[in-house]
C-alpha cells in the first residue's frame, strides 16, 4: 500500500444504512506535534463487528484512545447515539454505553477474578440486575467461573484476555472496543476469543475491533478500515477487505 491517494471503498449492497452508533468525521489528533491520526472517518452502525486493521504504528490504538476521551482530538467530531462525544470525560463514556478491553489486558493482577468483574461495574446503578451479568459473563469465560476466587495475575495470558474483556461486559456497553484480544495468545486460544467475540456480538452487542490478525479479524467482521500512517487506506466488508490484492499483499501475506 502506498501513502499517496487512498484506494477507494470496497462498498457493496451489504453496507449498513440508517444512523451509526458511533461516527467519526475528519479527527486529527497529535501526541505533542506528532500528527498521529490525520482525518480519519468511519462508521460503526448497530449490531456490527467492525475491525480496524494496520502495522504497528498506524493509529488503531490511537483511534480507539481518541474514541474513548483519553485522547481529546484538535479536529473533527465523534458522535455517538448521534450526541456529540468529542470533548466528553474518559470516566463518562462507561455512562453512555461504551467499553473497553484495552490492548495489554490491564486487569488487576492482586485482586481476584470476581473482583475484577466488580471494578467493572463500579459505575453502575442497577445493582440488582448485576447477578445477571457475572452468569453471563461465566457462560461465556467457563474457565473464569473454576477460577472465580483466583488472583488476577497467576491466571494465563490467555485467562487473563478472557477477564479484561469479561470485566468489560459488565459495564453492560452498547459498543464494546477490543484493543489486540489476539495478542501472545496460542493459536487455539486466538480461535477461542474469536469466536467469543462473535457469541458476544450475537448477544446484542456492537464490536469496534482492532486487530494485527488480519485474516482473524477480517473473518468475523461485518466491515473493515484499514489504517496506514494515520489515515484510512482501504475500507470494505470483511470478506471483500479478504479478497482485496493490495490487502492481502500487505497484511495476509498473499
Amino acid at each position: 500500500m502506498t501513502d499517496t491517494q487512498p484506494a477507494p471503498d470496497l462498498a457493496d449492497a451489504s453496507t449498513p444504512s440508517g444512523t451509526p452508533l458511533l461516527r467519526l468525521t475528519d479527527v486529527h489528533s497529535y501526541y505533542g506535534h506528532i500528527h498521529a491520526l490525520q482525518g480519519i472517518s468511519l462508521d460503526v452502525f448497530p449490531g456490527e463487528i467492525v475491525t480496524l486493521l494496520g502495522a504497528n504504528g498506524a493509529g488503531k490504538t490511537t483511534t480507539l484512545k481518541t474514541i474513548h476521551g483519553l485522547l481529546r482530538p484538535r479536529q473533527g467530531r465523534i458522535e455517538f447515539e448521534g450526541n456529540d462525544i468529542t470533548t466528553m470525560p474518559a470516566h463518562d463514556h462507561v455512562k453512555v454505553g461504551i467499553g473497553q478491553s484495552p490492548e495489554g489486558r490491564r486487569i488487576f493482577s492482586r485482586m481476584s477474578v470476581l473482583e475484577n468483574l466488580q471494578m467493572g461495574s463500579y459505575s453502575r446503578k442497577d445493582k440488582a440486575s448485576l447477578n445477571e451479568d457475572y452468569a453471563r459473563v461465566f457462560e461465556l469465560f467457563p474457565r473464569l467461573a473454576e477460577r472465580r476466587n483466583q488472583h488476577g495475575g497467576t491466571l494465563s495470558g490467555g485467562e487473563q484476555q478472557m477477564l479484561a474483556i469479561g470485566r468489560a461486559l459488565m459495564t453492560r456497553p452498547k459498543l464494546l472496543m477490543l484493543d489486540e484480544p489476539s495478542m501472545g495468545l496460542a493459536p487455539i486460544l486466538v480461535e477461542q476469543i474469536f469466536s467469543i467475540t462473535q457469541d458476544i456480538n450475537r448477544q446484542g452487542t456492537t464490536i469496534l475491533l482492532v486487530e494485527q490478525n488480519a485474516r482473524m479479524a477480517l473473518g468475523v467482521a461485518n466491515r473493515g478500515y484499514v489504517l496506514q500512517t494515520g489515515r484510512i487506506v482501504r475500507s470494505g466488508p470483511g470478506p471483500a477487505l479478504l479478497e482485496d490484492e493490495e490487502v492481502r499483499k500487505a497484511y495476509l501475506g498473499g
